[in-house]
């Protein structure tokens, strides 16, 4: 592979101006295919095969007017009892007429006639159907529906429109430019100069726009859940920005080794762009492997990220190559030029310099390997203990930014009416007569009333058909709170079967309660399949059996700090204000597994950096100790500025409001912090030194079964030593 890179990389460089004239027709094309192609993006969580989904598939066929899009309207009067006198019922049955005739609603219920009125006269709930789902609703729609109650509110009422119609798609703002800015002035930092920097963020902002242009041209053959682009921008910004600095560092590095411009780029696309390549590779099967779990948009989701991350691959070893061609040994810090070239070939080359960071961390790690590695596994033992208590659920509007209009109806809502009446179930109860569905309607009332936890349940809706019935059932807590999920699970329980009726519960609350259990009980398989991967992986690469051990051990306590770090600051409220967390609460369902897959891919990045350095100098002579010396003195700074650049680059999305989104960000700058800096490099070449040379056993039957990737460029320094520089 390496001598492929090599030969692939001495070609761009050649074609310089054909491979961006390339790059930037696709760009163009994709755009432009984005702008006519693209389609809308789902902000709900459908999980196929669950009752939730059973139900609300089969209100679309039999009750299709119940099976749109709900919203509420909280009213919240001047003063208690005012609802009871004639000018307030006035003023509520003309917010209830005008929500009426609002295009896109089928009908809004009077609180008055439904009871949905405060015991204490001063609040009332108006229940709006929508005639379809809540992302087929247009933004004229929900604009509209926002400004409802205006003349109620101009005579001193409240009036807060609410409910799933207003699920809207997470936007990126200019905050997580910030996170752009930094990895920027990293660059800069780390290469000393203009040039280089300027070279590997333009190449992967080309990246990131390819890959979003082409996510977005398939949006509208593909159903996209809002989060899906953010992943993708998310992880296609921090590993471009990656990949392409460490093909540019080892350009540079050989550069002041002497080697002309295009020799370097190649020998730099075959080196480091072969531990790109591999470190892409893993990133985007742990993507890709999301589909093993069978959730329909996790799968979307991970597919995305996977596309934007194959083509941050792809631009690193054929588009970065290009544009170092044409900056020449622009790309050296200025007084590197002025020394001029180094040594020619034949002359005695200067001593290396290890006096750096790096050799004076690894000498001082090896040292105290013991103490190290202890302090170590007590340290992220510590940090992980909250994840014990770490609980799952799709967010509600308890968990939107204050001031939002989803939080102000929720806030008023549970003001006025408790939480319950802002998580409401829904039952269908569905039979082949009219006559079962309605012997089975006041059964199934009966069952639910007597169920703990139920604070209410409103009059059956009925098809017109009459074999359709859906019962509307207020819990007494909210949406994510564990004894609603205890609810959802005896009602389902007792009304399992009914005469010859079928009974089904769902609702947003229910949905929300599958979706987090079906995710649940994927994530030890799947977390045992990524264990797994790596240590294959990791086997063919360095040919060993306790590095590949060693990394995945060293995976799993990167995953368990990560998460109760996120736990103790977004579910227990640590810290919250710090990140802009308005109300802490339970973490989001796909983040766990979706966190595993990413960072998995992340932590074999630096992995791979940091131990094929210590491979390579251990097949050539040194020392097991010396080796991993060398390893983490030539391989820290450049893996430091990558860590830096991802954590930049991932916390710019915790400003953003959307606690989703907010969440993300954070686990993952967090995951990267821990990972490169504690894991990668202190504990790991503790490890390393500690196993000595037992760290590269590999019995002979395996070595003589596993195929060699070589991902060191042993086949490349031999293809060297057979042709000329030129060939």
């Amino acid at each position: 592979m390496a001598t492929l890179l090599y030969r692939l990389g001495r070609a761009s460089l050649r074609r310089r101006r054909l491979v961006v004239a390339v790059w930037l027709v696709v760009l163009v094309g994709l755009g432009l295919a984005a702008a006519t192609l693209r389609g809308p993006t789902a902000s709900n969580f459908t999980m196929p095969g669950t009752e939730s989904q059973q139900a609300l598939d089969l209100l679309a066929e039999r009750f299709p007017a119940a099976s749109g899009a709900t919203g509420t309207i909280a009213v919240k009067a001047p003063a208690d009892g005012q609802l009871g006198t004639p000018e307030g019922q006035a003023l509520v049955k003309g917010v209830v007429q005008e929500a009426a005739i609002l295009p896109g609603v089928v009908g809004a219920v009077d609180p008055f006639q439904v009871q949905a009125i405060s015991p204490d006269g001063r609040y009332a709930l108006v229940q709006v159907q929508f005639a379809t789902g809540a992302d087929e609703v247009t933004d004229d729609q929900r604009d509209a529906y926002e400004k409802v109650g205006a003349q109620a509110e101009a005579q001193g009422w409240q009036v807060a429109p609410g409910g799933e119609v207003l699920n809207a798609e997470p936007e990126v703002g200019s905050t997580e430019a910030l996170g752009v800015v930094v990895a920027a002035i990293v660059l800069i930092v780390t290469f000393g100069s203009l040039v280089a920097a300027g070279m590997t963020m333009l190449n992967a902002l080309i990246g990131v726009a390819v890959g979003m242009a082409g996510l977005y041209a398939l949006s509208g053959a593909v159903d996209l859940t809002s989060t899906a682009p953010i992943l993708a921008l998310m992880l296609g910004l921090a590993v471009g920005i990656d990949y392409s600095l460490f093909i540019t560092s080892r350009h540079r590095q050989n550069l002041l080794d002497g080697l002309e411009p295009e020799e370097a780029v190649g020998r730099a696309v075959g080196t480091a762009g072969s531990a790109v390549v591999f470190a892409g590779a893993t990133v985007v099967i742990a993507l890709a492997g999301l589909a093993v779990v069978n959730i329909p948009f996790l799968t979307v989701m991970g597919l995305a990220a996977a596309g934007t991350v194959t083509v941050a691959v792809l631009v690193a070893i054929t588009l970065q190559p290009a544009l170092l061609g044409f900056a020449g040994r622009r790309v050296l810090p200025r007084r590197s030029r002025r020394a001029g070239a180094a040594p020619a070939e034949g002359d005695t080359p200067p001593a290396e310099d290890r006096s750096g960071f790096g050799f004076r961390w690894a000498h001082w790690v090896t040292r105290l390997r013991l103490p190290v590695i202890l302090v170590g596994l007590l340290g992220l033992g510590l940090l992980a203990l909250p994840a014990q208590d770490m609980r799952l659920a799709l967010p509600d509007a308890a968990a939107a930014p204050e001031g939002s209009a989803a939080r102000v109806s929720n806030d008023l809502i549970r003001e006025g009416f408790g939480p319950g009446f802002t998580g409401r179930l829904a039952v269908v109860v569905t039979a082949d007569s009219p006559q079962d569905t309605a012997a089975a309607v006041p059964q199934v009332t009966a069952l639910i009333q007597r169920t703990e936890g139920v604070l209410a349940v409103a009059p059956p809706q009925v098809d017109p058909s009459g074999r359709t019935a859906l019962l509307g059932v207020i819990p007494k807590t909210g949406p994510t709170d564990a004894a609603t999920e205890t609810l959802v699970h005896d009602i389902r329980a007792g009304v399992g079967s009914i005469g010859n009726a079928e009974v089904l519960l769902t609702g947003v609350t229910a949905i929300g309660i599958d979706v987090s259990e079906k995710l649940s009980d994927a994530l030890p398989v799947y977390l045992l399949l990524v264990v797994g991967l790596s240590i294959l992986l990791l086997m063919l690469v360095f040919r060993s059996i306790l590095v590949p051990v060693k990394a995945a051990l060293g995976f799993l306590l990167t995953v368990a700090a990560t998460f109760g770090i996120t736990v103790a600051v977004f579910q227990q409220g640590h810290l919250a204000d710090l990140v802009g967390l308005d109300t802490p609460g339970p973490l989001i369902s796909f983040l766990p597994i979706l966190l595993i897959g990413i960072l998995f891919g992340l932590a074999m990045d630096y992995e791979v950096f940091l131990v094929s350095r210590m491979r390579e100098d251990f097949v050539h002579g040194d020392t097991a100790r010396q080796a991993t010396i060398n390893g983490m003195g030539h391989g820290a700074r450049v893996v430091t500025a990558a860590a830096l650049i991802m954590i930049s680059v991932f916390g710019g999305f915790v400003f953003l409001d959307d606690p989703v989104i907010k969440s993300m960000g954070f686990a993952l700058a967090v995951g990267v912090a821990i990972d490169a800096f504690v894991v990668r490099m202190t504990i790991v070449p503790a490890v390393m030194s500690l196993l000595d040379r037992t760290a590269w056993w590999l019995p002979r039957w395996l070595v003589r079964a596993l195929p060699n990737v070589d991902i060191e460029g042993e086949g490349l320094r031999a293809h060297l030593d057979r042709e000329p520089v030129d060939a």
